[in-house]
């Protein structure tokens, strides 16, 4: 390599490594310092924060569920801040078990997710409230949908803003068939199966009327569960439950009609509600995180720095899904 292009690849290591410098300056200048230095109680996998200090010794604790909810598992590097339902568990679990927290509230944004997932957050909400005896409260954000409703349904009080969507009661389940696609382009595909239905669902076949009736029935299944959930936690008759939850949303106050939720306000009311009615006003409220707030800020430099190799992650992780079934509690636009 002559001189001349040793010369034009220093200089474009050190354009890159000058791009660098100022996207890192600039996440450092627009990240939030009071917040950076602050008190943090750090746990394995999450932190706690104290957000309005209390003048007793009783905690309300707050924990947020945003986006899906659905077990990719831990949270590394590049994706920071995202979802984390195991650490969303143990933050569950921890909430439970310290007796110096008289109250959870769960400030819920999502549009569902897995059906086992949102199952475990629905078991550890009745185990906070039965084996801990400790009030659990819902604030609905933007959207509360689906597997959002199946973890709302068993808490004491459900507070929606007016234009929340909630509600998406059903479970859904879909594939994509590119069976004609591939026909076109001459595309075979060389399946070798133990059993008739090992390839169900298969991306390169129609579906069969059997199969379709199969996975109709593990579908109704699941919810049956749903509604019986519905049931349980809101004291509403299954007909009822059976009549609202077509797999329609509802605006918050449509919600609040119909009995799907208790009141309608903020997460400041939801707050307010939760010390007048169970005696905390006194109490400290606190914030759980699925990470540390140096960990979200590091994440999201690593994110603006390598955002079209974290994209390429994605597509690769997408890639490599395989087409198994998988039934959803989610609200889908």
């Amino acid at each position: 390599m002559n001189k001349k292009r040793w010369l034009a690849l220093a200089a474009a290591a050190g354009l890159f490594l000058i791009s660098v410098g100022f996207q890192f300056m600039s996440s450092m200048l627009t990240a939030d310092f009071d917040r950076l230095f602050s008190f943090y109680d750090q746990t394995e996998g999450y932190s706690e924060k104290v957000i309005e200090q209390g003048s007793g010794s009783q905690k309300i604790a707050v924990l947020h569920v945003d986006g899906v909810i659905q077990d990719t598992g831990s949270a590394g590097f590049l994706n920071a801040g995202g979802y984390n339902h195991q650490a969303f568990l143990e933050m569950l679990d921890q909430a439970g078990e310290d007796s110096s927290v008289g109250g959870v509230i769960l400030r819920v944004n999502t549009p569902g997710g897995g059906v086992v997932e949102s199952a475990e957050i629905h078991d550890k909400i009745v185990e906070i409230k039965e084996m801990y005896d400790k009030p659990v409260y819902v604030s609905m954000g933007n959207t509360a949908a689906s597997g959002g409703y199946y973890i709302s349904a068993p808490v004491d009080k459900i507070v929606a803003h007016n234009a929340t969507l909630t509600g998406s009661i059903g479970v859904i389940m879909e594939s994509y068939n590119f069976s004609e696609l591939a026909d076109q382009l001459g595309i075979d595909v060389n399946t070798i199966k133990s059993g008739e239905h090992k390839d169900i669902m298969s991306m390169y076949r129609e579906m069969s009327d059997e199969e379709r009736d199969l996975l109709q029935a593990m579908i109704d299944d699941m919810y049956n569960d749903f509604v019986q959930v519905i049931v349980d936690g809101r004291d509403m008759p299954e007909d009822r439950v059976r009549e609202l939850g077509d797999g329609r949303v509802y605006t918050g106050s449509q919600a609040q009609a119909e009995g799907l939720v208790d009141e309608l306000g903020s997460f400041d009311d939801t707050v307010a509600m939760m010390k007048e009615e169970q005696n905390l006003a006194n109490a400290s409220l606190i914030e759980y995180s699925q990470s540390g707030y140096y960990d979200q800020l590091l994440g999201g430099v690593a994110q603006s720095l390598f955002s079209s190799e974290t994209n390429i992650f994605g597509l690769k992780e997408l890639l490599q899904e395989n087409n198994a079934p998988r039934a959803m509690y989610l609200y889908s636009r």
